[in-house]
């Protein structure tokens, strides 16, 4: 499916509802399997939580997650738990691509029985449930946090606990304080000192719990894009969203004042408002805590005609595609000049865009969403939109409530 996205003027004081957090909501699924007094509030409606939801039910042999990378590390660190189960656990060609070793190396410390069903240190996996009575184990932190998070959510269900070492510079450290979190809110103890993350052991629920999921902050990150390329006085209110994010990317609050966003929380809903212009030629930011993000900003950048620097990108080459590479070539495609290196995406200003640019989304739907805000400043299309369910089933509908104008071919 293609979507033709014209040049477009929003019309203001929209309330856009928007869904729970994946991130969240795959946490919760995984906790909730382990302990089934859980109950879940306010689910994503992702495909990515379906995918996750559907392996957790399923009693089969195989299983195939697709491209749900968080699923993959999160599936895995879980079956490897079920004692007298064996799974295969595969997803796309692209899934297989994308390594899982250092996840793998970790649990098989504590004493899981994975190995590989093709290549070695990718997926298909052989998991054979077992068992796992070690309580000490390590792994690199600075490839993906969703390593971490897989460690840490069967953490309580082990023995013994979890006493989990990070060798390196810690990425994405906002994901695992988001998995805490929701462990804290269980009943589990931890504690997350320096490089060192111990969780206590947890049998039961001492209650029946109700997790109650956030809406999204990664998905609000086009909506403040949008505001951000409209005129001073727009303004979108979006639910349902928390002051006391667990989430990382809620650091969009902060970052989109530089592009003259204002945030006013207000009970379960956020209002984003243009109070000004834009104040700065180049916006520069470290986003190890937020990677998610990057597409948003830099195409916010092409539509406001400054440049950026964004850096810690790391985890962003092994994503659903290499995100780097394909954001170079598809803001080039605009005229933009653009620089990267393994960690970072700089942008060069580009004064003047090219219209009726064709945007590939490469199966990303992060690549379909981050580039629908241009629609403001020229008309594009965006090819395989339909991507948008992996995370965001509703995202083109939501764009035409607010007055982008829009036509599915």
């Amino acid at each position: 499916m293609q979507v033709v996205l014209n040049r477009s003027k929003i019309q203001s004081e929209n309330n856009v509802i928007i869904t729970g957090s994946k991130s969240e909501s795959n946490r919760a699924l995984l906790l909730k399997a382990l302990y089934p007094e859980i109950k879940l509030d306010n689910l994503s409606n992702s495909d990515d939580t379906r995918l996750m939801a559907r392996a957790l039910a399923s009693q089969d042999e195989e299983i195939d997650i697709h491209h749900a990378g968080t699923a993959m590390r999160f599936l895995t660190a879980y079956f490897s738990t079920i004692e007298n189960r064996t799974t295969i656990l595969t997803g796309s060609e692209r899934m297989k691509q994308r390594p899982i070793k250092i996840l793998v190396d970790a649990l098989s410390k504590l004493g899981a029985d994975i190995s590989y069903v093709q290549n070695e240190g990718y997926p298909p996996l052989c998991i054979k449930g077992t068992l796992v009575n070690g309580h000490k184990t390590s792994l690199k932190a600075n490839v993906s946090s969703q390593y971490i998070s897989a460690l840490l959510l069967i953490a309580p269900s082990l023995q013994h606990g979890l006493e989990l070492t990070l060798d390196g510079e810690i990425t994405s450290r906002p994901y695992i304080k988001m998995s805490l979190g929701l462990l804290d809110q269980i009943g589990v103890n931890s504690n997350f000192t320096g490089n060192m993350i111990k969780v206590d052991p947890l049998k039961s629920l001492s209650k029946e719990t109700t997790i109650t999921i956030e809406s999204d902050w990664s998905s609000a990150s086009y909506f403040y894009s949008i505001v951000a390329l409209s005129e001073v006085g727009t303004q979108l209110r979006l639910s349902s969203y928390s002051l006391m994010s667990l989430q990382g990317d809620s650091v969009l609050a902060e970052i989109y004042k530089s592009f003259g966003v204002f945030t006013q929380f207000d009970s379960n809903q956020i209002t984003l408002r243009k109070v000004e212009s834009y104040q700065i030629d180049n916006f520069k930011y470290d986003l190890n805590n937020a990677p998610d993000i990057a597409q948003t900003i830099a195409v916010t950048c092409l539509g406001l005609g400054i440049g950026c620097n964004l850096t810690g990108l790391h985890t962003l080459k092994i994503k659903e595609t290499d995100r780097l590479e394909a954001m170079k070539t598809e803001l080039s495609k605009f005229g933009a000049t653009v620089v990267i290196t393994k960690n970072s995406l700089e942008l060069k200003p580009c004064h003047v865009l090219k219209s009726e640019v064709h945007i590939d989304t490469y199966n990303d739907h992060r690549m379909a969403m981050a580039f629908a805000p241009i629609s403001l400043k020229t008309t594009l299309t965006i090819n395989e939109a339909d991507v948008v369910s992996k995370s965001y089933p509703n995202f083109w509908e939501d764009l035409k409530q607010i007055g982008i104008t829009l036509n599915y071919s």
